[in-house]
């Protein structure tokens, strides 16, 4: 979803775009790495690769996700030193900060209290992550940065049941209640704890404006500065998907924080809003999603029938 939304917003520059897709190198074999960095020799790299999933997948393999996203990162930036590219910027995640963490959340509260359960071992990585980029930048001069989005949706995101963020989740249920005619759907948790969305196209042209514009050892925080409930989500959702259905909220599963708002005062100060509105980053997901749906569900393993 981030790749690709970034290659967009790049193909409306002048710059010649490389990417390495799947099917060609595999992020956590830093030997393979390392060759395709030399190989390629990109001047400046986006580094939005990672393991992510939502509470389910956190929860149920936090092994692989603390490993993979290590072992992602510490290649890749690496080699990035290695091969001499002039910018990288790091892409991590609004759960790095503190579970209590005072809302809106503040760069400066990175690591000031203990982080979330049922995400932490992503988060762990994460914050790794930004260690690296400040420290090769520290040790070696190098011009690596790091931003950090708040709950992303949109065009490529991944509507599998078990391992996709709420969002995607609940437009993939909404969808299929609605054409098995069903009268209710359930939510996880109780729909009382806030999240913020940020749509993916205005995260990829935060992205190009940071790496255009920012240059310090300090991660900026990416968001629309606005939040809703997840009883208020789901509703949105019902609308946009076109299901008139009852929502039953399931309040024996994990809602996570109560509260997730990052504070974006200092990506604003430096001249960057977000564009897009909920309702209207809604009608465009729920779009993609109806015209790629078989496609999920075939290559996937989910219900988006």
């Amino acid at each position: 979803m981030v790749g690709s939304a970034i290659v967009r917003r790049l193909c409306a520059i002048d710059c010649e775009i490389v990417t390495a897709g799947r099917e060609t190198l595999d992020l956590t074999r830093q030997a393979d790495v390392e060759a395709w960095m030399a190989n390629a020799r990109p001047d400046a790299v986006f580094l939005a690769a990672a393991k992510v999933g939502g509470i389910h997948a956190n929860n149920s393999r936090p092994a692989e996700f603390i490993h993979d996203n290590l072992v992602i990162e510490t290649s890749i930036i690496d080699a990035a030193h290695q091969t001499g590219v002039e910018k990288l910027l790091f892409l991590g995640s609004a759960c790095i900060y503190p579970r209590e963490a005072p809302q809106p959340m503040a760069e400066g509260t990175l690591l000031t209290g203990p982080l979330e359960p049922t995400n932490e071992a992503y988060a762990l990585a994460k914050i790794a992550g930004i260690k690296l980029c400040q420290a090769y930048r520290r040790q070696y001069g190098c011009d690596f940065i790091a931003a950090q989005p708040n709950n992303l949706y949109g065009p490529g995101d991944n509507f599998d049941l078990m391992n996709s963020h709420v969002l995607p989740a609940l437009m993939n249920k909404a969808h299929t209640a609605k054409l098995r005619g069903d009268k209710q759907i359930e939510v996880w948790g109780s729909g009382r704890p806030k999240r913020e969305f940020l749509y993916v196209e205005d995260l990829a042209d935060a992205l190009v404006f940071l790496m255009e514009n920012y240059s310090d050892e300090g991660h900026v925080n990416i968001g629309t500065g606005e939040e809703v409930t997840i009883r208020e989500l789901a509703e949105r959702v019902c609308e946009t998907v076109g299901f008139e259905g009852e929502l039953v909220f399931n309040a024996d599963q994990p809602d996570g924080v109560m509260r997730k708002l990052v504070d974006v005062s200092l990506i604003n100060s430096l001249g960057w809003m977000a564009k897009t509105d909920l309702a209207t980053g809604l009608d465009a997901t729920y779009r993609w999603f109806v015209e790629n749906r078989e496609h999920l569900a075939a290559g996937r393993g989910g219900s988006a029938t």
